[in-house]
């Protein structure tokens, strides 16, 4: 079978007690039915809680893929459907961990490109119940992608997913996810890509600059 949309998922921002503070957050989404309009920071009838975290051009979907549940399912013990982990769109047929950066994806009248790997935060903790799933999550190398909008339109549960425009640069969501967790990786052609998300240079130099201090912390200690 081709590649294809399984469900649509869209939710609103709510508000939720979690480790004792009242948090506001859109992760718990529903699966909904007909066609809905790709624009181009979201999909239409869902809304980011944070918009400087989560959304934005880089952002603005979440793809998770059937297969990678089915993993979840087998070590949870228990069956995970989708729109578990707050994604807008859950695949079949799609290899998430090797999509590569800038890989174009037409689904209905949408063309949608991959940005970047998912990298988990306590929301994810809060939708699961567990505290330490984000670590869980991210341990397990399945980080679903997320999806800038070419171009507008719409789509709906069923469509194929045609991947094209498959860049010659060859990085993978796994690679990306790999640097972000200290992994042997090729970091600079990895930060070279140049349809990854900006924020991950900016990480990357962050990140070069505090290894650095903690290097010289260490040598005068």
């Amino acid at each position: 079978m081709a590649a294809h949309l399984l469900s649509v998922n869209v939710g609103t921002p709510l508000d939720y007690t979690w480790l004792g503070r009242t948090l506001r957050s859109s992760i718990v989404k529903h699966p909904v039915p007909g066609p809905v309009a790709v624009l181009s920071t979201h999909l239409e009838g869902d809304e980011q809680a944070d918009p400087r975290q989560h959304g934005g051009a880089d952002k603005a979907l979440y793809a998770y893929a059937v297969e990678d549940y089915a993993w979840w399912s087998t070590e949870l013990g228990r069956p995970l459907g989708p729109a578990t982990f707050g994604e807008n769109l859950t695949t079949m047929g799609l290899d998430l961990a090797s999509a590569v950066v800038g890989e174009r994806w037409h689904v209905g009248s949408a063309i949608l490109e991959v940005s970047e790997p998912r990298t988990p935060c306590w929301k994810l903790g809060m939708r699961m119940g567990d505290a330490a799933f984000p670590r869980k999550f991210g341990a397990a190398r399945r980080p679903g992608v997320l999806l800038r909008v070419v171009q507008q339109g719409s789509l709906r549960a069923g469509d194929t997913i045609e991947v094209r425009t498959v860049p010659a640069h060859g990085v993978t969501a796994a690679e990306v996810i790999a640097m972000y967790y200290g992994d042997p990786v090729e970091r600079g052609r990895v930060l070279a890509a140049p349809q990854l998300a900006k924020h991950w240079r900016d990480w990357a130099a962050h990140r070069t600059i505090w290894h650095l201090d903690e290097e010289r912390k260490r040598a005068e200690a």
